[in-house]
């Protein structure tokens, strides 16, 4: 089978919510996914089965027995396998055809050039505490006309936040600076991620650690998080409705039955919820 058959065949379910059009214009976009843990890992396999044609990827980690509960590549059989080169395995299983560029060191300035090249989305599927190659990446996309997104799982709830070259940039939004200190960066992180912070009416905090870097993390939520993330990711690509970026935030959390959306605003207190 050639790609032309094989790709309207494996895609033809997508049709009556995409157009044959809409499919060739995900075949053709190119995503960028820092991450291929609970939240990248699967945002890089929702974004296959949706179409997506071409990936860059990245991850220096290996999979490690307490990823089990929530990261799509993590099983028994990947246990101490880098993340990138498994979940690499997994995509190509799906679409053969599929064009991949896999980054399985740690990303930093001398290599995000090349991680973003050509790209149309860039997905933040990295971990929370890793503030500062975050900061990076967001803030050069940013500067090379890169929309891109982050989806937070907290709790069982999922954050949505899109950033677009001509919007309030990630610092601005989140109030982050070269000058503060780390822990104060990741405060800052997580107030911006989630304003009416749904999630703390059960969550308990001494299951988080600053020191070793770890905190409660469901499989539910990653998955809420991807529906979010990818949903957006079509529409940046094929602009079906008009965009809602930073300073505009969502949280949606089933657990407490909730919606909440909003976006910053001054005087009278930072955020504005609905």
């Amino acid at each position: 089978m050639d790609e032309k058959e094989f790709y309207q065949k494996a895609f033809s379910r997508n049709l009556g919510l995409t157009t044959p059009e809409d499919q060739e214009k995900l075949k053709n976009s190119r995503i960028a996914i820092a991450g291929m843990g609970g939240v990248g890992g699967i945002h890089l396999i929702t974004l296959a089965r949706l179409g997506i044609g071409k990936f860059n990827i990245a991850d220096p980690d290996i999979f490690e027995l307490p990823n089990i509960n929530r990261q799509y590549g993590a099983n028994t059989k990947t246990l101490g396998i880098n993340k990138a080169d498994v979940m690499l395995g997994m995509i190509k299983d799906l679409n053969p055809f599929l064009e991949v560029r896999n980054f399985s060191t740690a990303l930093n300035k001398e290599n995000i050039e090349d991680f973003l090249k050509d790209v149309d989305v860039f997905i933040d599927g990295m971990d929370f505490f890793s503030i500062d190659i975050r900061r990076l990446l967001f803030n050069r996309a940013g500067a090379l006309g890169i929309p891109a997104i982050t989806a937070g799982p907290l709790g069982f709830s999922s954050t949505l936040h899109v950033f677009t070259p001509d919007g309030m940039s990630f610092d601005d939004y989140f109030d982050i600076n070269e000058k503060m200190p780390y822990t104060e960066k990741l405060v800052a992180f997580a107030v911006g991620l989630a304003p009416s912070a749904t999630h703390m009416k059960y969550l308990k905090l001494d299951f988080v650690s600053l020191k070793e870097r770890t905190a409660p993390s469901l499989a539910s939520a990653c998955n809420l998080c991807s529906a979010l993330a990818a949903t957006e990711t079509v529409n940046l690509i094929l602009k079906k409705r008009p965009l809602k970026a930073a300073p505009h935030y969502f949280q949606f959390d089933p657990f407490c039955q909730v919606y909440k959306k909003g976006y910053p605003f001054i005087p009278g207190g930072r955020f504005r919820t609905f």
